[in-house]
């Protein structure tokens, strides 16, 4: 759902979608009693997102990422307008929703999105095909006026998905996702949302800013095309892109306790709203946990979290921490810490659990992100 907190009048101006922290799918799952069966049913390789060419070996496009994200946005499509709550994902470049040609059980509690009730919807015969760690989604291209928040593309090119097999997408919160990345990794080539606002000259500034907030309910937002000083006043750090594929950078090392323990001489990182925890090379993270006390389950003692180090990241120079606060995850009681393994050596994937502790600038025009400490 989206909770509109600031209107603007002129369409260049900066666009602020405001985010619901909602119920995670994991929770949802859980709820169901299937999250156990979910996850010994569907392996997965992180990696996989950010290299297709790994999904010969493993599942593909690892959705499972977005089994613990909880923040997502409305956007409108067609004339007149139908809503669809969309994950806002760093870590992709489409935008597609579910559609009426959909036979698949994922889309019979989701809304679906109907040409036919579309004044200003034009068809094509191209098709979009995305791996996903369950299986496919599958469908066709169309161009459409979309809305987000207060701008307007009136000719936005996107997906309406025909099938969506597995049980993922049925217990999703989320009806889409809207990429964010570079057009370079846009399946089928479609021109991502952020690029047509660019083209358009839709937004003021060819940049985006993300703040996700703790609380339960609102605060978080994306806002298009503009840089919120009230959450800068730590200052910016600014780090260059190595990649204009993802938004990624090259990370200098991961230490704890002022000792290097991960990335002693550089890696690369990807900074990742699409992916809910801190993820790394399968050995640098198995080493983690045990200097923090845990075994490869990541359970440890919700008593001992408050003595546990901050995790620091260093960027382009400059320490970027995240504290224990920030990275063990506390549910029904229990807790656990917010880092997975990637298998791909030397590749860090920053995700929620990093971002939460920044004001996080991505910006186009310059090809880097921009950092501003919010503790």
């Amino acid at each position: 759902l989206l909770f509109i907190t600031e209107k603007l009048l002129s369409p260049s101006s900066p666009c602020r979608v405001s985010l619901r922290k909602g119920k995670s799918l994991r929770q949802s799952l859980k709820e169901h009693g299937l999250l156990e069966q979910y996850l010994k049913n569907n392996p997965y390789n992180l990696a996989s997102k950010y290299f297709p060419a790994l999904a010969s070996t493993v599942s593909s496009e690892p959705l499972e990422n977005y089994l613990d994200v909880e923040y997502y946005g409305t956007i409108s499509i067609g004339t007149p307008a139908q809503d669809f709550t969309v994950l806002f994902d760093t870590g992709s470049s489409n935008l597609w929703v579910p559609s009426v040609y959909c036979s698949s059980e994922a889309c019979t509690n989701h809304n679906l999105f109907n040409p036919s009730d579309s004044s200003t919807f034009v068809s094509t015969d191209e098709n979009v095909s995305i791996e996903y760690g369950t299986g496919s989604m599958t469908g066709i291209l169309g161009y459409d006026t979309v809305v987000v928040e207060d701008i307007t593309i009136s000719k936005q090119i996107f997906g309406l998905s025909e099938t969506e097999p597995g049980d993922f997408f049925y217990y999703t919160p989320f009806d889409g996702i809207l990429g964010l990345a570079f057009p370079s990794i846009s399946s089928s080539g479609a021109t991502p949302v952020f690029d047509n606002m660019m083209s358009e000259d839709l937004v003021s500034q060819d940049l985006f800013s993300v703040y996700l907030s703790n609380d339960d309910e609102s605060g978080s937002f994306v806002l298009f095309g503009g840089i919120d000083d009230s959450y800068t006043s730590a200052g910016i750090s600014w780090i260059p892109l190595s990649a204009e594929t993802y938004w990624e950078i090259t990370m200098d090392s991961v230490s704890m306790n002022d000792e290097v323990v991960a990335c002693s001489s550089s890696c690369q990182a990807i900074i990742d709203t699409g992916t809910s925890l801190l993820a790394g090379p399968a050995s640098a993270i198995d080493s983690i946990l045990d200097s923090l006390g845990s075994d490869s389950s990541g359970e440890i003692s919700c008593d001992s979290a408050s003595s546990l180090p901050d995790i620091i990241f260093t960027l382009n120079g400059n320490a970027f921490s995240v504290p224990a606060s920030g990275y063990v995850i506390e549910s029904d009681g229990s807790c656990s810490l917010g880092l997975e393994s990637v298998d791909v050596d030397d590749l860090w994937i920053l995700g929620d659990v990093f971002i939460h502790e920044y004001y996080v600038i991505f910006d186009r025009a310059n090809d880097r992100v921009g950092l501003s400490s919010l503790s």
